[in-house]
């Protein structure tokens, strides 16, 4: 009988390759795991606790926010903030970033989270879920702004929970991507997916093809491509999908390909992009990039961007190499 292996497991094999580990990641994976279990119950039972709907307020984007996304984020929040692993939090859902109260230890750690990518779909019970990146900061001191504006690049770890017909695990420490499923019968969170790779090639976009009137030229012109089909230039036929949750988008390319894009368009020029650069384009490029595939927006990587802001927005394309090539030649050109 083979045991399968929990994902605590699998973080303490990590660590004992790590001459100078002091267990303090492992720890904080495990706390981070823990709230998503909890994310995932919550979720679960939105519509028997009178959880769904809107709770009359907005984020600091000017979203209007779902009563989940608020106990989403205070379940990472109060699973967080007094363990001693983190000097500092950010969430999507509060304006500033979050410091560990006076009476808790600092660690060394910073957690940067979206608590609930896709919350639109939570009332209809589509696919939703937890993205977190992880960062060093100051190790026993109290976070300043400036130590979460690192570039993606210097990630410690970044991954992202699906809240689906089952819920997953989907994760990299700078050493490939792994994915976990939870058993519900016993708690743990299981390997089920190892070394995930995006293959090179696809014949699938995701895109909100309702704004195809405000994208940039490059964006226009590889989606007639594909659109034209084998009559067109690529000579093949291509699949659309879109589902409005990132968590749900990336996953499928990690399974089997495919290309994502929520580009930069002209509805709003106030707005250089949709998707926030910290804890949601950040971590899923770094997620992308280690199981092979790329990651822009369209003129630049992301992981390189330095950030200015902690709720700064970029135009996002991800996916299968080649693909996501061709549309920067485009930009390029």
């Amino acid at each position: 009988m083979n045991t399968p292996t929990t994902l605590t497991q699998f973080i303490i094999e990590e660590q004992r390759s790590l001459p100078n580990a002091t267990g303090d990641f492992t720890l904080l994976l495990n706390d981070i795991a823990a709230a998503c279990k909890r994310i995932s119950h919550t979720v679960n039972r939105g519509a028997m606790t009178g959880m769904l709907g809107s709770a009359d307020t907005e984020n600091v984007q000017g979203e209007t926010q779902k009563k989940l996304d608020i106990i989403t984020n205070d379940i990472m929040v109060d699973a967080l903030n007094w363990t001693g692993h983190l000097s500092g939090m950010v969430s999507e859902e509060i304006d500033d970033f979050i410091p560990i109260p006076e009476q808790f230890p600092k660690g060394k750690y910073l957690a940067l989270f979206d608590p609930l990518d896709g919350s639109s779909n939570i009332d209809i019970n589509l696919t939703v879920g937890t993205i977190f990146s992880i960062l060093e900061g100051r190790d026993g001191e109290d976070a300043m702004l400036d130590d979460f504006l690192q570039k993606g690049a210097e990630q410690v770890c970044a991954g992202f929970v699906l809240y689906g017909p089952s819920t997953m695990m989907i994760l990299t420490t700078g050493h490939g991507v792994n994915g976990f499923t939870l058993d519900q019968d016993v708690g743990e969170f299981v390997l089920t997916h190892p070394d995930m790779t995006i293959p090179e090639d696809s014949t699938e976009f995701s895109i909100n093809m309702s704004n195809y009137r405000f994208w940039d030229a490059p964006v226009q012109r590889y989606i007639d491509e594909c659109m034209q089909g084998e009559e067109g230039p690529r000579g093949v036929n291509f699949n659309m999908r879109w589902v409005a949750s990132m968590v749900a988008e990336v996953h499928r390319i990690l399974t089997r390909g495919g290309i994502f894009m929520y580009p930069h368009d002209k509805r709003d020029l106030s707005k250089s992009g949709k998707l926030r650069l910290m804890y949601e384009a950040n971590p899923m490029g770094y997620i992308v990039e280690q199981a092979g595939g790329l990651c822009t927006t369209g003129y630049e990587r992301i992981l390189d961007i330095t950030p200015d802001t902690i709720h700064q927005r970029v135009p996002v394309i991800l996916g299968s190499k080649n693909e996501v090539d061709r549309i920067m030649s485009y930009h390029q050109e």
